[in-house]
C-alpha cells in the first residue's frame, strides 16, 4: 500500500472552508479578513492534534464547472502560503468545482502536499453540469510544472452528482481506473456533503485497489469506529462546525471529540 505522504495510519484531515472569495455571489469580507479566518481555523485544527489540513472554497456557491478566475487562484495561494507559514502540518487543497490544474498550481506555489480532485476518470453530471475526466491532462500538467511530489487524491462516484451515464461501471471498477491512471489515492463519499459513505462500497474499493482509501464525507465522532478499518484517512469538514452545519465556524469542542474518538481507536 502506498503511503499517505508522511502521515500516521488512520490520519484525520480537518477541512478549512475558506470564506467566500472575491467575485463570487456571497463575497463580503476583505482579503485580509478571509486570510485571518482561514489561518485561525487551520491553527485550531493543528492544536487539536489532527494530522493534516485541507483548504476548500466551499462558500463560493454556485460553483463554475472547471472554470475559475485568476482572483480565486490568487486568493487561495495567499491563504495557503499563510497557513503553511503558521502551521507545521501537511496541507492539501481542492478548488471547486473541478479546478484540478489550478489546485496543483496553488499547491506548487505554496508548498502544499496534496490536492483533492473530482472527475479524474470517466464522466458524471455534477450540479455544475457535465464533467469529463481530467486524469491525462492533470498529470501531464503536474509533470510539466515539476510537482510530482504533490499527491493527487481522486473522488469516485462523487457526491452531488448523477452517475447514470456510468451506471454499468461499479465503484470497484471505477477505483481500479483511478489506480490505473496513476492517482495517489481514492476518495469515497456519500451522496452529498455530510452524508455517510456506504460501508459495502468501501469494502468493494478496499478489495479492488492497493492505493490509500480516504473517506470524504459523513464522518463523525460517533461513527468513526464503524469506518475505522475501511479507510486510511478521514477528511472531516461539516461535522467539525458549530451544530454540524458547514456554513458555521469550526467548534473546538467537536475538534476535541473527534481527536478523542480517534485516539480511543488507536489505543484499542
Amino acid at each position: 500500500m502506498k503511503a499517505l505522504f508522511s502521515l500516521p495510519p488512520k490520519a484525520l484531515i480537518g477541512m478549512v472552508h475558506v470564506p467566500a472569495l472575491p467575485g463570487t455571489p456571497s463575497y463580503i469580507l476583505q482579503p485580509n479578513e478571509i486570510i485571518e479566518i482561514a489561518v485561525n481555523e487551520a491553527m485550531m485544527i493543528e492544536d487539536a492534534g489532527f494530522d493534516a489540513i485541507m483548504l476548500e472554497n466551499m462558500h463560493d456557491i454556485p460553483y463554475m464547472n472547471r472554470e475559475i478566475g485568476p482572483e480565486i487562484s490568487a486568493m487561495m495561494t495567499a491563504i495557503a502560503c499563510e497557513i503553511k507559514r503558521k502551521t507545521s502540518l501537511p496541507v492539501g487543497i481542492q478548488i471547486l468545482a473541478g479546478a484540478g490544474k489550478e489546485s496543483l498550481a496553488v499547491a506548487q506555489a505554496a508548498g502544499l502536499d496534496f490536492i483533492r480532485v473530482e472527475g479524474f476518470v470517466f464522466s458524471h453530471v455534477a450540479d455544475e453540469g457535465l464533467m469529463n475526466s481530467c486524469a491525462g491532462e492533470l498529470l501531464r500538467y503536474r509533470k510539466m510544472i515539476g510537482a510530482d511530489d504533490i499527491k493527487v487524491y481522486a473522488d469516485i462516484k462523487k457526491k452531488h452528482s448523477s452517475h447514470a451515464i456510468t451506471a454499468d461501471i461499479d465503484i470497484a471498477e471505477t477505483a481500479k481506473a483511478v489506480q490505473f491512471f496513476l492517482a495517489d489515492g481514492v476518495i469515497v463519499t456519500g451522496s452529498s456533503t455530510g452524508t455517510t459513505a456506504s460501508r459495502d462500497e468501501l469494502k468493494a474499493v478496499k478489495g479492488a485497489v492497493d492505493i490509500p482509501i480516504l473517506i470524504g464525507s459523513g464522518i463523525t465522532a460517533d461513527n468513526l469506529k464503524d469506518y475505522w478499518e475501511l479507510a486510511d484517512a478521514f477528511i472531516i469538514g461539516s461535522w467539525l462546525k458549530q451544530d454540524g452545519f458547514w456554513k458555521n465556524s469550526i467548534s473546538e469542542e467537536r475538534l476535541r471529540r473527534m481527536r478523542d474518538a480517534a485516539n480511543s481507536m488507536i489505543e484499542g
